[in-house]
């Protein structure tokens, strides 16, 4: 029998698994099947160009898998099942179920409401394809002189508010972020950002921590009420409750406990990658929901996957560290922050026009990626039967 393995998930952390285990395993050998809810590959750092209005290139997975030997189940996960070894999907014909030998986890996350009321009801979020075309639809049909406010100063806000502000200059557009703005960059970082926003005629609330969402804007937690015909909602991450709904080991935050191979501490056949794994980084800090740290964690597993299948050596140890932080302010300017290993701003750095061709080179990049797993061709290894297989055939 072929050693079946299933990648939940084909965001940038799934499909690059899922095509690394093909190029390093004999198909003769395996089985491997990518669970996804959407057709395309979505290219999810793009999401706030997509709200703006901006047309992204198609990428359909099965293309990216053609040849491959890699089957494509377009379904939705409902459920994962790790001490039967099945996961339960819904398809458009109805709910199925498929068994798997090997589990490689990478549902990624959703927008993080925080339990602040009123987020789910009033607010929009780009943590994924459908929630950034809602946010395009309103915010095509929000007249001149319409407000804006994004919540969030990370990445993500910051991305969305200066892309929001460049396409829309007939906008009031708004920032408010819990700290300063872009308190973790170095002061020659900061001191550009502060410049775009001037230049965008982003108005800025600094440590303004958001108590509630409404209709009309938003109310911080010392009173203020801040106006907003829309509010877009930025401030991070959550999980899928899908891992938590399992006897697997997960952080309070619901994200799978993973070793530095990406195993489940608690359930070896299993592997979690990207958003939806918590696993150790430079420091002893836990890697931070990201594409930076996403791909490496996936190269990660894949390797050690195709190692113990194969009865060889480790492959390589992927870099989980960090080397930049890319962030695109508008399609004209952005800034490339040059980070130690474990995320923490050094004094060098690009800004402008250079550092927004270095972040799209970046994006390109990762979606080159999806469809180039390896850098360097490789020989597909036979599986190696384990102990307890070889005595189950020999009976």
């Amino acid at each position: 029998m072929r050693h079946r393995i299933v990648v939940l998930g084909a965001g940038y952390t799934g499909a690059i698994a899922a095509g690394r285990l093909a190029r390093r395993l004999h198909p003769d050998d395996t089985e491997i099947t990518v669970v996804n809810a959407d057709a395309d590959f979505v290219e999810r750092v793009r999401m706030h160009q997509l709200a703006t209005g901006q047309d992204l290139e198609h990428l359909p997975l099965r293309d990216v898998y053609a040849g491959t030997g890699v089957t494509l189940r377009q379904a939705r996960v409902t459920a994962v099942d790790v001490d039967s070894r099945t996961v339960a999907l819904t398809e458009e014909h109805g709910n199925d179920e498929i068994a798997y030998d090997t589990l490689v986890y990478a549902l990624g996350s959703t927008a993080a409401d925080h339990g602040v009321p009123g987020v789910a009801e009033h607010a929009y979020d780009i943590a994924g394809r459908s929630a950034a075309l809602r946010l395009r639809d309103r915010l095509a049909h929000l007249a001149a002189g319409g407000t804006v406010l994004v919540v969030g100063g990370g990445l993500t806000g910051l991305e969305a508010v200066t892309e929001i502000a460049e396409a829309r200059p007939d906008l009031d557009v708004a920032l408010a972020t819990r700290g300063g703005l872009g308190d973790w960059l170095n002061d020659r970082a900061q001191r550009h950002l502060r410049g775009v926003c001037d230049r965008l005629g982003i108005t800025v609330h600094e440590h303004a921590d958001i108590a509630r969402v409404d209709a009309t804007g938003v109310v911080t937690g010392d009173g203020r009420v801040i106006p907003a015909e829309v509010t877009v909602w930025t401030t991070g991450f959550a999980v899928h409750p899908i891992a938590a709904a399992t006897t697997l080991a997960v952080a309070a935050t619901g994200q799978i406990v993973v070793d530095e191979t990406m195993r489940s501490v608690s359930h070896p056949e299993v592997y979690a990658v990207g958003d939806a794994a918590i696993a150790e980084g430079p420091g002893g800090k836990p890697l931070r929901m990201s594409c930076a740290s996403g791909v490496p964690m996936a190269w990660q597993a894949a390797d050690a996957i195709a190692a113990r299948l194969t009865g060889r050596a480790k492959f390589p140890k992927a870099p989980l560290r960090y080397f930049n932080q890319c962030i695109s302010l508008g399609r004209r300017d952005g800034i490339i922050q040059y980070v130690t290993a474990d995320d923490r701003a050094k004094p060098s750095l690009l800004t402008g026009k250079l550092a927004a061709r270095y972040k799209e080179f970046v994006c390109k990049g990762a979606t080159w990626g999806i469809s180039h797993p390896m850098l360097y061709p490789v020989r597909r290894h036979r599986v190696v039967p384990t102990r307890s297989e070889i005595r189950t055939t020999a009976s």
